[in-house]
């Protein structure tokens, strides 16, 4: 697996790769968004001193194929390594697909170790605001970079009506989940769904 990993990678980042060498494998628990796929991490090292840990999580088919057709790449963790290349401005230099022997798909990236996550719940209404527009154009800058972005900005128009069904989509969706989380909750006080409070 590592070794069809590597040729996965652009030859100057294999030069950087192969200063490592393999030490150890496990398992790693996943979060609801990857449930029922095959996650690990791996171990290697580059001298006691110079740890690099790797991510493997499983791809399968993207949920668009049923409407969208199958993609031209045969590996779906490719398909998710070349999507992240395309969007991302600066993507992770380890960033990478594999096989088993067995036929399992995986992409490979960096394991970091700490994840910045803004706490939305004590932003203000002007705080809210601005993060909304980074996150927006950060959205867009990714969308430009993936397709053919002057087809889209022509398609969408000058005047403000995608901004308003966008708008207004985003507003349904928000009473549609303060619904569902409604229906969660009476569903657990009538018994009907157990529910634990992790700390």
């Amino acid at each position: 697996m590592l070794g069809r990993y590597r040729e996965s990678l652009p030859e100057e980042r294999r030069v950087l790769f192969d200063r490592y060498e393999f030490v150890d494998v496990a398992i790693k628990v996943v979060g609801i968004g990857s449930v029922g796929t095959v996650c690990g991490v791996i171990l290697l090292l580059a001298g006691g001193e110079d740890p690099l840990f790797l991510q493997i999580k499983q791809a399968r088919a993207s949920v668009l194929e049923p409407y969208a057709g199958a993609s031209a790449l045969a590996n779906h963790g490719e398909r998710v390594v070349v999507g992240q290349r395309i969007m991302h401005a600066a993507s992770d230099v380890f960033l990478g697909w594999t096989v088993t022997d067995a036929g399992r798909q995986f992409y490979v990236r960096q394991l970091h170790d700490a994840k910045i996550k803004p706490m939305i719940e004590i932003f203000d209404r002007q705080a809210l605001i601005d993060y909304a527009r980074v996150c927006g154009h950060a959205l867009a800058r990714a969308h430009a970079r993936s397709g053919r972005a002057a087809l889209v900005a022509g398609y969408m128009g000058k005047n403000a009506a995608f901004d308003h069904a966008v708008a207004r989509f985003a507003l349904e969706y928000a009473d549609q989940v303060e619904r569902d989380q409604a229906r969660l909750v009476a569903a657990i006080r009538a018994g009907r769904v157990e529910a634990t409070v992790t700390p």
